[in-house]
Parts: C-alpha cells; structure tokens; sequence
C-alpha cells in the first residue's frame, strides 16, 4: 500500500468506519459514497462495533509480496452484527480451532512492514471472542 492511500484510509483502517445510508439504513463497509441499495448520496460516517462471527477462512501458506514474513497466516471473512461482510486477517488463533460462526472481535495490529519505505502499516485484524 503506498503511503499516501494508506494515511487516507486510516479512519477505516483502525477503527472499522464505513457509511450508513439515512435513507434506507444500509450500512457499508469500506465507506461508499453512494449507497449501493437504494443509490441515494445521503451517507454518514458509521463506526462499526467491530464483532462478529466466523463467515469463511483459510490458511495462507504462499504468501505475496509484503506478506512472507507473516506466513502461514490464517484469513476469514467476518459477518460484522450490523451486516457488512468483512474480508481480513485472523489473530491470535495459535491453539484455537477455528469454526465457522465463531464470534470474533476487531483488533488493531500490524498488517505488514514496509520496510522499503520506512514504515509499518497498521490496520484491523478479527481475533476470535474466547470470553463472550
């Protein structure tokens, strides 16, 4: 991710935030600024709660460029409770079994480091909900 892409995605990158349609109430995630539903321009900043549950996942054992430090790693996709469908990489899962519909929660965490340019990106990660 260059640098200046990932300063403007930082408000969704750390703390979940997409949009919410006034019109329909649809919320969305990463922010739109037209609602895909109901094509309405009236959206709203919307921070999501940042639980959900264990939709789909995986094993990355090949990882791309930028990514090799970190395999194998594991990647899911998150059902948030407030509907959107998350695409992410998976925490703290040593020794846990994952399944799908496990609760799980957002974290913030390194995502990868971009050495070759001085910094290390952050973003959001789901980590599985051991304490409901």
């Amino acid at each position: 991710m260059e640098l200046p892409r990932y300063h403007r995605m930082r408000r969704a990158l750390y703390h979940l935030e997409g949009s919410a349609c006034a019109a329909c109430g649809g919320r969305f995630f990463p922010p739109r600024s037209v609602c895909p539903s109901c094509r309405k321009g009236d959206l709203a900043p919307y921070r999501f709660s940042g639980r959900g549950t264990l939709y789909s996942y995986t094993r990355v054992g090949q990882a791309p460029r930028g990514f090799a430090s970190l395999a194998p790693y594991d990647v899911g996709m998150v059902r948030l409770e407030e509907g959107p469908l998350v695409t992410a990489q998976l925490s703290d899962t040593e020794g846990v079994d994952l399944a799908i519909g496990m609760p799980v929660e957002m974290v913030t965490r390194t995502l990868r480091d971009a050495a070759e340019h001085g910094y290390i990106v952050y973003g959001y990660k789901f980590r599985p909900l051991l304490r409901p």
